[in-house]
């Protein structure tokens, strides 16, 4: 997290856990590269899949950064679903949100749609659920990553889970890359974004050092 803004650094941070799983035995396509969706991180991104280390692009809360996950080759994307609905509970008058209306099932959605529609290989993985409504809008989506315990509430539930994001239509032509001033731009128009983005990189450092501060103990 604390490389969050640096390249170079988190390009050559990638790189050294990376040898420790290869010299442990594990390869490369059982890895996937943790890194916040910043202008920075995902150009770090784009030049690790250009040498083989497949990435996971995290707290992705805009379409600007969905869209240059994209562009960069990355190989997943998660964006959060909860952390965008929670957003909006605590900043504006509504409360309650069907879950066709829950601002991160919009965003997963549209990132989705526009994905498939582009031709674009990137993983989408929605992430961060707050409740089962959530999880059933986005059924079809590429993948999901879910709690224990909305997994238990699906298994007690009953009734088929209807499919609701797929497509079939043709592929449209891809639009010119965005540039970093473009990315910035289009990003910071999003005020949920420009804070939710903050908030994460804060919150995954602190995590961090207590990690460090754990195993530091322990040695």
């Amino acid at each position: 997290a604390r490389l969050s803004y640096d390249t170079e650094a988190s390009i050559a941070k990638a790189k050294r856990i990376i040898k420790l799983y290869n010299d442990a035995g594990i390869s490369n396509d059982r890895i996937l590269i943790k890194l916040a969706s910043t202008w920075q991180g995902i150009r770090a991104a784009e030049q690790l899949e250009k040498e083989g280390i497949n990435c996971n692009l995290t707290l992705l809360f805009s379409f600007a950064q969905a869209r240059a996950c994209a562009e960069a080759g990355v190989y997943l994307i998660s964006p959060f679903v909860g952390r965008i609905l929670d957003w909006y509970k605590a900043n504006t008058d509504k409360k309650d949100y069907a879950p066709a209306e829950d601002p991160g099932v919009v965003s997963v959605t549209e990132i989705y749609e526009y994905y498939k529609q582009h031709g674009y290989e990137t993983v989408v993985m929605g992430a961060s659920f707050r409740n089962v409504g959530e999880i059933l809008e986005l059924a079809g989506c590429d993948r999901l990553t879910i709690a224990p315990a909305l997994l238990k509430e699906l298994a007690e539930s009953e009734g088929a889970i209807e499919r609701k994001l797929s497509f079939s239509g043709e592929v449209k032509a891809r639009p010119e890359r965005i540039t970093e001033a473009e990315f910035l731009w289009q990003h910071h128009q999003d005020p949920m974004a420009v804070d939710k983005l903050a908030d994460g990189i804060r919150k995954f450092a602190v995590d961090q050092e207590k990690l460090e501060k754990m195993i530091g103990d322990l040695l």
